[in-house]
């Protein structure tokens, strides 16, 4: 099953794309852990990745396009995959339709406060990746529970790109939603709920 996951930036989609993968076994694929680690790299593309994520800016769509292309066509892919983050907007869509054919698209719906909130108290390790929010929190300030590193905060994690990242997701990724209504494939989650209970709907949207 090719799976598409929409929402708001910190709806949730990377979490419940990792719940996906484990229970039914297939990659999830995440364009943000993609374009941040190629933003590691001293690379041309590594310097304009970094550049681009740390003013709150996405990816152009050829590059991003190729890139998922590219990750498309690993042999992982063959029996199904969560796609997290992409497509951003029709542009891309239309590009994806020709590459794989999508059987299910869920949106993890939340306002934009909501949004702001989790993700301006989101903060990661470095050394292991464990993400911090609302609902989990360090049991020392800014310290990783398992490996004791130091956390830190994403720079489009802060405030102010939040509300950039939204305001671009509204005019970008939005249109999607009548794209893939009109195709049959869309459902809606209410996104503001706890983890398990959003699992447990998403699981039951996939399995019908």
């Amino acid at each position: 099953m090719n799976i598409i996951l929409l929402g708001h930036p910190g709806s949730g989609k990377g979490t419940e794309a990792k719940l996906i993968q484990k229970k039914y076994g297939i990659p999830h694929i995440s364009t943000g852990d993609i374009f941040r680690a190629i933003s590691q790299k001293n690379t041309e593309l590594g310097r304009r990745a970094k550049e681009l994520i740390g003013a709150g800016d996405f990816v152009p769509d050829d590059i991003t396009i190729q890139v998922v292309k590219e990750r498309l066509s690993k042999y992982d892919c063959k029996k199904g995959l969560i796609l997290d983050g992409f497509p951003r907007n029709l542009n891309q869509a239309k590009e994806l339709d020709k590459t794989v054919k999508i059987d299910k698209v869920i949106h993890l719906h939340i306002d934009d406060e909501t949004a702001v909130k989790r993700l301006s108290a989101r903060w990661q390790c470095k050394k292991c990746g464990i993400i911090y929010g609302i609902n989990m929190r360090p049991r020392l300030d800014n310290l990783c529970d398992k490996c004791k590193e130091r956390l830190y905060q994403r720079e489009d994690d802060k405030p102010e790109l939040v509300r950039k990242r939204i305001e671009i997701y509204h005019d970008e990724t939005t249109p999607l939603i009548e794209y893939y209504k009109n195709k049959g494939i869309y459902s809606t989650v209410d996104g503001e709920r706890g983890v398990e209970e959003v699992f447990e709907e998403v699981c039951k949207l996939l399995e019908k």
